[in-house]
Parts: structure tokens; C-alpha cells; sequence
């Protein structure tokens, strides 16, 4: 990647899916092999973070809605170096909106394939225990279900 426009736009969104039960959706990331998270992604120029929640819950869960909220958290942290490679060479931050999804009961997800390997809801405690991002694990802490 030697052009700007091919590297990621260092904002993101993290949408954490849960019921309203206590009960997170997980996805286990390709690669890294291992790695469990909630729903994330890289937002694409001009795109707002909700419009890019939305997109990502459909695009990683199968499920279409615009039931996101967004939380009012917002991280800046390094970008770890398994993803280095994906952000222009003079980026070294990514700043990640977290929006929260809540639902009934879980429901179906059809991942895609080609990023998530596999899936599952896990009740808070192991959710917790989990994921792999320390942004992820504040959030999954942090979210009361019931508040939104």
C-alpha cells in the first residue's frame, strides 16, 4: 500500500451486542487466530461513526438494524502491531467510538467468514474474560443493559 487512500482511517467503532439478559456476542477473529471481540471496524471516508456501526453490525453479524446508541465513549489508543500495516506509516493512534446494541434474546449470526473464524453469547463474567482488547473489556464492564 503506497497511496494514503489505500491505508485504514484510524477512527473505528466497537458495538457490543448484548441481550437484555446479560448475554454478549463474541466474534473470534481469523487473525490474529484467537483473538475474541465484539463487533468493530474501521470507519470509510466521509462515513459518520453510527452510520458505520450500523453497517458493521449487518456486515460482521448478518443482522440489519439501527437500534445502535452510542455510548459517549470515546478511546484513542496506540494501534497494536498485528495491525500496523493496515494505517499510513505516520499513524500511530486510532480513535474508536463505542456504541452499544441491545436485544430480546440472541439471535443468528451469519459472521463473515473470510474475518471470523467462529461465535457465541457468553454471560458478562466471560465475556469479560474473553476479549482481547482492554477497550472492549471497559466497555463490556462498563455497559448496564438496562439503561438503554
Amino acid at each position: 500500500m503506497n497511496e494514503r487512500s489505500a491505508y485504514s482511517r484510524p477512527e473505528s467503532v466497537l458495538v457490543v451486542i448484548a441481550t437484555r439478559n446479560d448475554r454478549f456476542l463474541l466474534l473470534e477473529r481469523r487473525r490474529p487466530a484467537a483473538h475474541w471481540q465484539s463487533v468493530t471496524g474501521a470507519l470509510k471516508p466521509n462515513e459518520q461513526p453510527y452510520d458505520a456501526a450500523c453497517r458493521e453490525v449487518f456486515e460482521e453479524t448478518g443482522f440489519q438494524t439501527d437500534a445502535v446508541r452510542a455510548t459517549g465513549v470515546v478511546n484513542r489508543y496506540p494501534i497494536p502491531p498485528e495491525w500496523r500495516e493496515r494505517y499510513a506509516p505516520d499513524v500511530s493512534e486510532n480513535t474508536e467510538h463505542v456504541f452499544l446494541l441491545v436485544v430480546d434474546k440472541p439471535f443468528e449470526v451469519t459472521h463473515c467468514d473470510d474475518e471470523h473464524a467462529n461465535h457465541g453469547w457468553y454471560d458478562r463474567a466471560v465475556a469479560i474474560d474473553r476479549v482481547f482488547s482492554y477497550t472492549n473489556r471497559a466497555a463490556i464492564e462498563a455497559l448496564n443493559v438496562n439503561e438503554f
